[in-house]
């Protein structure tokens, strides 16, 4: 429905017209919480949502810039939104927002004429005024927006909140802190907000990520740290399953590991991003660590927390690494000290320290290592995920597929890293106990016992 703007005379003030806008992300989780903060601002401020973006208003495309890859997959996004009929002919307004603007600013303009605004991630606050601009809307200064904070689209079972941005790490081969900027933690009262909007729209989990979260609080003029943030929301929320993601190693504290052992609620998992494990290959990454520290470490969480999932992620190809390095990553994988690990061929990303590294690795040896590395952590994986059958597990009921098939996640899996847990009874938003009957590689099945 086309609605206009107009003035309100009493109110002194236009109301914003019920214009549809289309939100398409990108990117990792937190640009998925990203989105849902510009959802709620438009939705708020009097802007609908819809999920066809022939039929929207405005298209805003929040982009990821990460790597290479990432940004031509946003880039790829942006022009298939400017192909759109109504777009071309100039009838629904295209929006540019996030890690690409803030990564490539000026620049990215001159490339993409069909967009009509850029948002940074800097500006992503400011999606009402930029949405208004573009409609001709005005608005009363300071004008506070009906709603704001409320849920913009109905819950599902999890939800994503930030704890901070930004990072201060500068390892050589990551743009995070040219696109996001210095770290910076978000006031626990924002973060205990936004955890208590999802659980009051019916979120049963609630993750909490950034890119660096074992830093929250650090920066306050009062410092806190993150075994205080999880302890102070599972005894909250102690009905709501709590877990920590994009932890590094520096942040797994004993204090943080007696929080989680404390909290039945807060799940037994923990996602660290190693990298690498060979000492010269992590000080040209700018990152600390090795691999005796880094098993040491693993000994210490599994010491405190017996039952405890983890994951990482690490880099293949990175430059200068040769066959006796890589090697030694592949035997670190053999261990199996990691039930999930995350590999990705090193991408060389202008304005980083790496680019111009010596000992560049060719794009196909890098490509032939990634996947060595992954198919050797399937290797390892495999039999500890196999070895859960005929336990019982808690497990968030999360939908249906096509066939009417169940599934959800237990604690020992993340979304949409982890695999699933296919079900034969329950109900969205639900958890059940159920039995683990089989699996297969990062997928289990469970049997739901009557309660």
């Amino acid at each position: 429905m086309e609605a206009t703007s107009h003035q309100g005379a009493e109110a002194g003030r236009a109301e914003a017209p019920a214009r549809p806008v289309c939100f398409i992300t990108l990117g990792c989780a937190k640009n998925e919480a990203d989105t849902a903060a510009m959802e709620r601002r438009a939705v708020a401020a009097g802007y609908r949502l819809e999920d066809d973006p022939e039929r929207a208003d405005a298209i805003v495309v929040n982009t990821c810039s990460f790597i290479q890859s990432a940004t031509e997959e946003s880039i790829e996004a942006v022009l298939d939104a400017a192909g759109l009929p109504r777009v071309a002919a100039g009838g629904t307004r295209l929006v540019v927002a996030g890690c690409m603007p803030a990564r490539y600013g000026d620049e990215l303009a001159a490339e993409l004429p069909e967009a009509a605004a850029f948002v940074p991630c800097s500006r992503e606050d400011d999606i009402v005024a930029v949405l208004d601009g573009l409609f001709g809307v005005e608005r009363a200064v300071g004008e506070p927006l009906a709603g704001e904070g409320a849920a913009a689209r109905p819950a599902g079972a999890f939800g994503y909140v930030k704890i901070s941005d930004g990072c201060d790490r500068w390892c050589s081969y990551c743009a995070i802190p040219l696109i996001r900027g210095r770290y910076r933690s978000f006031p626990f009262e924002q973060v205990r907000a936004d955890v208590a909007r999802l659980v009051d729209a019916g979120v049963r989990e609630v993750d909490l990520i950034a890119q660096d979260t074992g830093r929250w609080g650090a920066d306050f003029d009062e410092p806190r740290d993150l075994a205080w943030l999880v302890d102070a929301l599972a005894c909250e929320f102690p009905d709501t399953w709590l877990r920590v993601m994009y932890l590094q190693p520096e942040g797994v504290t004993d204090e943080l590991l007696a929080v989680m052992g404390r909290h039945a609620n807060v799940c037994s998992y923990l996602d660290i991003p190693l990298q690498h494990v060979c000492e010269p290959v992590l000080r040209a990454m700018n990152r600390r660590g090795s691999r005796a520290s880094f098993e040491a470490l693993v000994g210490r969480i599994r010491a405190a927390l017996p039952d405890v999932t983890l994951r990482t992620t690490l880099i293949a190809g990175f430059p200068g690494e040769d066959d006796e390095q890589f090697e030694e990553l592949l035997d670190f994988v053999a261990e199996g000290l990691f039930d999930y690990v995350g590999v990705f061929a090193y991408s060389r990303e202008e304005g980083t320290a790496a680019f111009d590294l010596p000992g560049q690795v060719d794009e196909d040896e890098k490509a032939e290592r990634a996947q060595r590395l992954r198919d050797a952590a399937d290797a390892a994986s495999a039999p500890l995920i196999a070895a859960r059958v005929g336990r019982v597990a808690e497990v968030l009921v999360e939908g249906a597929e096509e066939d009417g098939q169940l599934f959800g996640r237990a604690q020992c899996q993340a979304p949409d890293v982890d695999g699933v847990t296919y079900l034969d009874a329950g109900e969205p938003g639900q958890v059940v106990a159920a039995r683990i009957v089989d699996t297969l590689l990062y997928e289990m099945e469970g049997e739901v016992l009557e309660s």
